[in-house]
């Protein structure tokens, strides 16, 4: 059955004039959702759908009277400060919202009038979390990122002998999620310095980010209850970019015996926007692994997840210093890869993570971890680049890098193109380091 319907129709245009720029990450195609208010104006929060360089205000649009039935109970449930009550209403209502969206934003829709009034400037706009996040865990399913740090501390024997049968993931800290363009302080943590026998609280000195994507859950399941593989995507709301700082110099002193504390509760950063599966439709590729690996097990086995599980998104990550900003030169790429060499796919994440009667919950949040490509320029974060801090990276001005200092902006994008379909942007996040919080 095809995933592709009349949303993605390649000449489909908006009278939004800037849907219909080809550089826009917002086209009519695409329709993804955040929570915005206007700036500076003491409004509460509300849900919103990009269109071009606007966003089309839900809570008014479901006051203005041009829609009824369950269209208008859905646009409802958009109109309150978090996306939780719209995304437990299910795979089929988020469709149908997106589907009558997308034809009263064509070009010639009746509706153009009334809706025309329901439209605000992103560049007026500012954003809180699209969801009240419950839950936050992530996953490590890149397994280019699990060698390449691997073979920093195991050499002859990169992966552990879990890897390529077990979705790896650990619980993270929801309440330090913040949306893009948050500036967040160094960390301090107990670090213990080559050739000391006693730790010392300091300000980390080997601050990273983590290049991944958000996956948010939209109904949840019953505890108890697992979610079946082929049943897992109807459980997804949709994806963001996510930044998952990591503070690597703590992280080595304190991950064992139980994992990743402070060096990663400190902080995670998000886009704004949530692009829905459906929208990703278009960008589906093979979910694929070496001949030689073992099969997953039944339950993380599924013919439609081989068939077109994994997706095409695009990813690059940028750095600003302070200098480039003074100066007004542009951030740097560092990085460059795609989503599809993920090894576990998102269905698989669900479903793994619910294998055990484990309950989700609308607008829980599953990070994909680090998303290296299998080649050079394609490390997701300064950890591999620089190989554990041994090479630093130059920038286009001359300076060099092995970990984050403080003024550094980091930017990730993510972006889908395919010949025969509409490009669509997931935007970007953006957070940028400051002095240690005293």
């Amino acid at each position: 059955m095809s995933r592709i319907n009349e949303t993605h129709d390649l000449a489909r245009r908006s009278w939004v004039d800037s849907a219909n720029m080809a550089a826009t990450d917002f086209p009519i195609q695409n329709l993804p959702f955040g929570v915005f208010r206007p700036k500076d104006t003491g409004d509460r929060f509300r849900g919103g759908i990009a269109i071009g360089d606007r966003i089309l205000d839900l809570a008014k649009v479901s006051e203005s009277g041009a829609f009824s039935g369950e269209l208008r109970e859905a646009l409802s449930a958009c109109a309150g400060e978090t996306l939780n009550p719209f995304m437990a209403m299910g795979a089929k209502v988020h469709s149908l919202v997106r589907r009558e969206m997308s034809k009263a934003l064509s070009v010639g829709a009746a509706e153009q009038k009334q809706l025309s009034t329901c439209l605000v400037a992103q560049a007026d706009a500012e954003y809180t979390l699209p969801a009240s996040i419950g839950d936050y865990t992530d996953f490590y399913t890149s397994v280019h990122h699990a060698t390449n740090v691997g073979r920093l501390f195991r050499p002859d024997n990169p992966l552990m002998p879990n890897y390529k049968w077990v979705p790896i993931g650990y619980h993270g800290r929801s309440s330090t999620i913040r949306v893009s363009g948050h500036v967040l302080a160094r960390p301090l943590g107990q670090t213990l310095a080559a050739g000391k026998t006693e730790p010392e609280l300091v300000p980390s000195r080997r601050l990273d980010y983590e290049l991944e994507l958000g996956i948010f859950i939209g109904t949840g399941n019953p505890m108890g209850t697992g979610v079946a593989i082929d049943a897992a995507e109807d459980h997804i709301f949709g994806v963001c970019l996510l930044n998952d700082w990591s503070a690597r110099d703590i992280q080595a002193w304190e991950y064992q015996p139980l994992g990743p504390f402070l060096s990663k509760n400190f902080a995670t950063t998000i886009s704004p926007w949530i692009v829905t599966l459906e929208a990703l439709a278009p960008f589906r590729t093979q979910w694929t692994r070496p001949e030689t690996d073992p099969r997953p097990l039944p339950y993380l086995a599924s013919a439609r997840v081989s068939e077109d599980g994994a997706f095409d998104i695009r990813l690059e990550v940028a750095i600003e210093t302070e200098k480039m900003r003074s100066a007004g030169r542009s951030a740097a790429v560092v990085t460059s890869t795609s989503y599809k060499h993920a090894y576990w796919a998102m269905a698989q994440l669900v479903a793994h993570h619910t294998v055990n009667g484990c309950e989700l919950r609308p607008g829980d949040l599953l990070g994909t971890g680090t998303l290296s490509g299998p080649t050079a320029g394609e490390e997701g974060a300064l950890l591999e680049s620089t190989e554990g801090g041994k090479k630093p990276i130059l920038l286009p001005d001359g300076e060099t890098r092995t970990f984050l200092e403080d003024g550094d902006a980091v930017a990730i994008r993510g972006w889908c193109e395919r010949e025969g379909y509409v490009r669509i942007g997931l935007g970007q996040v953006v957070g940028r380091v400051a002095s240690p919080a005293r």
